[in-house]
């Protein structure tokens, strides 16, 4: 069997440092992304630039409605939050969103014969969800090899999480050593018609501090 992984593809700077690292470690990479109902589509346009220019065998966009149930600031008709960082889980947290992702990638590697999945969660510089952290990827790990045929029968999956434990400013220098463009990235909460970052939001305020850091 091929060394196939699917990757979990956002379009933001995250989970293209993640396709790159899956690339260098030598996985044929599927990438798979989500319309999910989220205010914006540019961040799908950014993970189609993304697949395209790193490479990948196949890129998969699937449409779930998370928008049907709301509950988020991304995918309901409330407002993005843009006074700064604040503890606590924030309103931009999407009800299990990554356990849904997760579950429909799992879906998809076990059709495909892929055994590994590539996620960017990271649980050092982030809004603070509860399924940005390593608890829950194991977890979801342990899940997947009870509820699978391929589990079941001592073919495992392995979910790979390789930012976890890493810091925005050392994802980006990871991202560059592979030769990630990330102009080409999105991390945008509330972006601006035609895309343009709103630099104000959560994750503008992660992301440009690190670059400043960072220094690119």
């Amino acid at each position: 069997m091929s060394k196939s992984a699917v990757i979990l593809l956002s379009g933001g700077l995250d989970s293209a440092t993640v396709l790159a690292m899956a690339n260098a470690q030598g996985y044929n990479c599927h990438a798979l992304s989500f319309a999910y109902g989220q205010r914006h589509n540019s961040e799908l346009k950014c993970a189609e630039k993304v697949a395209k220019t790193l490479g990948v065998v196949s890129h998969v966009v699937t449409d779930i409605d998370l928008s049907t149930w709301g509950g988020s600031a991304l995918t309901d008709s409330i407002d993005v939050p843009k006074k700064g960082i604040d503890n606590g889980i924030p309103i931009t947290y999407v009800p299990a969103r990554n356990t849904i992702f997760l579950s429909l990638a799992l879906g998809y590697a076990e059709a495909i014969g892929a055994r590994a999945i590539f996620i960017g969660v990271n649980a050092v510089d982030y809004s603070g969800y509860p399924d940005c952290r390593g608890e829950f990827i194991e977890a979801f790990q342990s899940m997947a090899n009870l509820a699978t045929k391929a589990g079941v029968e001592g073919d495992p999956f392995t979910i790979h999480a390789p930012l976890l434990e890493m810091s925005k400013v050392q994802i980006i220098k990871r991202g560059l050593e592979l030769g990630v463009d990330f102009s080409m990235t999105q991390s945008c909460y509330d972006p601006e018609e035609g895309g343009r970052a709103c630099g104000k939001c959560d994750a503008c305020r992660l992301r440009d501090a690190a670059f400043a850091e960072v220094n690119v």
